[in-house]
């Protein structure tokens, strides 16, 4: 029996064009591991990659940055990890250790990432090359490609949720109910909170009502706000939505000191009127992915709680396919890439 020598990688080759292509398989360097790929998520993120938005991307370059496999090769001095392991990838694959934000332990906004499907190759591709200090332990009960979406937008959603102001018996309120809001809304029921989802249309009530959502807003036939107050305000408000507009509609619906947490990047500005920040003490914050522990922490509940993605799966060579119609929202919920699609 021959041994392969070479594997099969999507490649950004220009803005918006990806190419199924076949490469020599790595040696891991020093510090890194040699993974063997069973599932990649296709996150919006992506995008800055293959459209390559930061003008930044050295093609080709294989995206994708929600990735589980199992570990098969060890480079030099790699301790605490075994063949055959079975790990996860999210968007920061390794820090630098020595930046001001990191000497000051806040690796999430390391100057110098090493950002998984970006500044190296990604999860596109039945191998991949990662950093030790990047891998996430994937529990055995998670299948791979529900494994894969809670690595970047269960993560997201989780931490952001978790870390806010809101404590159990709080309204939250889910705005969007795409990739990132479907999850949100699960992991907002489980964490105790009266979650209620915000979308446009009244075809979506009964999905997020299903999801665990205590009660549902249409955007189109409601008034956010008036809903929000009626329910005493909402102490946080989850923005997964990427509209700008949207988003600023649920400020004046938070109660005093509460928070609109932004998690999606809007292709609009957020317009706020002042006022509705100075009187009630409001804020609009950023949260970004998180660490690798708050990654296994995420996978944890998730599997606790069973909270899952709801994904359709691709092949590899049908990654084009799966990108573009995530760009046009045409997936529910999540397009996740499987490498072995009778063993995902």
């Amino acid at each position: 029996m021959t041994t392969r020598t070479t594997y099969r990688a999507v490649v950004a080759t220009a803005p918006g064009q990806l190419q199924l292509i076949e490469r020599q398989i790595p040696t891991p360097t020093p510090g890194q591991v040699r993974i063997r790929v069973e599932a990649c998520g296709v996150c919006h993120s992506d995008s800055a990659t293959v459209e390559n938005l930061t003008g930044a991307i050295s093609y080709p370059r294989v995206p994708g940055h929600e990735v589980v496999g199992r570990i098969e090769a060890l480079g030099a001095g790699v301790d605490g990890w075994q063949i055959g392991q079975r790990v996860g990838v999210g968007f920061l694959g390794g820090e630098d250790g020595s930046c001001p934000s990191c000497r000051q332990g806040d690796g999430i906004n390391c100057h110098n990432p090493v950002i998984t499907g970006m500044n190296v190759d990604g999860g596109y591709a039945e191998i991949m090359l990662a950093e030790a200090r990047g891998l996430v332990r994937i529990p055995e009960e998670l299948e791979a490609a529900e494994a894969a979406p809670l690595l970047c937008a269960g993560l997201t959603t989780f931490n952001a949720l978790r870390n806010s102001n809101a404590r159990a018996g709080d309204v939250v309120a889910i705005h969007g109910l795409g990739g990132l809001g479907h999850l949100g809304v699960q992991f907002a029921r489980k964490m105790g909170f009266y979650t209620v989802a915000i979308a446009r249309g009244a075809d979506k009530a009964e999905q997020a009502l299903a999801l665990g959502a205590h009660r549902y807003i249409d955007a189109t036939e409601e008034n956010v706000t008036d809903v929000l107050r009626s329910l005493g305000g909402a102490k946080v408000v989850l923005g997964t939505a990427p509209t700008g507009q949207g988003m600023a509609q649920t400020v004046p619906g938070l109660t005093p000191r509460g928070q609109l947490i932004v998690v999606a990047v809007p292709g609009d500005p957020i317009t706020l009127n002042a006022t509705d920040l100075i009187f009630g003490a409001r804020s609009v914050v950023g949260a970004l992915t998180g660490s690798v522990p708050d990654n296994e922490q995420t996978l944890a509940f998730a599997s606790l709680q069973n909270i899952r993605p709801l994904i359709e799966t691709f092949s590899l060579d049908q990654a084009q396919e799966a990108y573009d119609r995530m760009m046009r929202a045409d997936v529910r919920l999540r397009a996740v890439l499987v490498m072995s699609p009778d063993k995902a």
